[in-house]
């Protein structure tokens, strides 16, 4: 049976400021542990005055303290930005504070430009480079096959997952022998060929012994299609923006978006939606099903953001009811 989570970036909106965005994050870990959403990640990014999630372990801490059941989890932490022991000291903090119910996903691109090179103190595409060598350290860390032993650290047993949008993630999390997440809901040019990659090339490990799939997915669900079509328009602004270099704060949805831009725009995000459902519960219903009968994904986690909160919170509930 297929497992569903949601993917938060914390999102800012115009106009709003980060403590209501905080607290609409709590509110959205606390509706999908309501619902029976088996996990709550949120995404690392650094220096986006539309997201709130840049100090990632933090913003878990507070949704941990507001949630008791669900999984919550890092989808997310770039380990180029980091060391490898920092990660394993936040991570030993959280499973400390509440076992068996961290999740630690890991991703390779940092995504950053000179500017927040100098500012994180670090050569980014050297440690890209080393990306594969620290996720093993940080597993040493954790096992205590280090000789210094973070604390607290040494003995948390999160659950490791690999990141990706292109095959170099998909190798990785086969050779290791990890869960494997993929990001198609901004970057769907490499699904198939990574999951395909993944599942013949995975080792089984002590952690885990098959391969495990999930596959991201933007669900914007309404009474009406257009409604819902409305909804994500949010979304859509924010992609536009940020391939255009304007990155902002999450901005109000517009009626009948997408007929107002370029061909080329539009055909960028027709591209990038192509792992989406949106529209009424039954429409989002058939389009989950059709994805996971192409990815074979075990679980789907769920993106997309709206202006008011509570509207993705609504979304969230029409379309797991629809999915039941």
């Amino acid at each position: 049976m297929t497992a569903y989570s949601v993917l938060d970036l914390v999102p800012v909106r115009e106009g709003g400021t980060l403590t209501e965005a905080f607290a609409a994050a709590r509110d959205l870990a606390q509706a999908a542990e309501r619902l029976g959403c088996k996990r709550y990640w949120v995404a690392e990014h650094h220096a986006m005055e539309g997201i709130a999630g840049g100090a990632t372990s933090v913003v878990l801490a507070h949704i941990g303290n507001a949630t008791s059941t669900i999984r919550i989890g890092s989808g997310g932490i770039m380990l180029p930005n980091h060391t490898p022991f920092q990660i394993a000291e936040q991570f030993g903090t959280l499973d400390a504070l509440f076992p068996g119910r961290i999740d630690l996903g890991l991703g390779r691109a940092p995504g950053a430009g000179p500017e927040l090179q100098r500012a994180l103190r670090k050569d980014l595409h050297r440690a890209a480079e080393m990306f594969p060598q620290d996720v093993v350290e940080l597993q040493a860390f954790m096992a205590g096959n280090t000789t210094i032993h973070p604390t607290p650290g040494i003995g948390a047993r999160p659950e490791f997952w690999m990141l990706g949008s292109s095959l170099f993630g998909a190798q990785l999390a086969a050779r290791l022998g990890m869960p494997y997440a993929f990001a198609s809901h901004f970057a769907p040019d490499h699904l198939d060929a990574a999951l395909e990659i993944y599942r013949r090339d995975f080792q089984p490990s002590e952690a885990c012994a098959q391969p495990h799939v999930m596959a991201a997915m933007n669900l914007f669900c309404a009474e009406t299609e257009e409604k819902a079509e409305t909804l994500a328009t949010s979304q859509l602004q924010a992609f536009v923006a940020l391939r255009t270099g304007q990155p902002s704060k999450l901005k109000p949805p517009v009626k009948g978006y997408r007929a107002q831009l370029p061909p080329t725009a539009q055909a960028m995000l027709a591209h990038i939606g192509q792992a989406s459902a949106i529209g009424t519960p039954d429409q989002c219903a058939a389009s989950i099903a059709a994805f996971v009968k192409r990815t074979g994904a075990d679980e789907i986690i769920f993106a997309g953001p709206t202006f008011d909160p509570a509207e993705r919170i609504a979304s969230l509930e029409r379309a797991l009811a629809a999915l039941a």
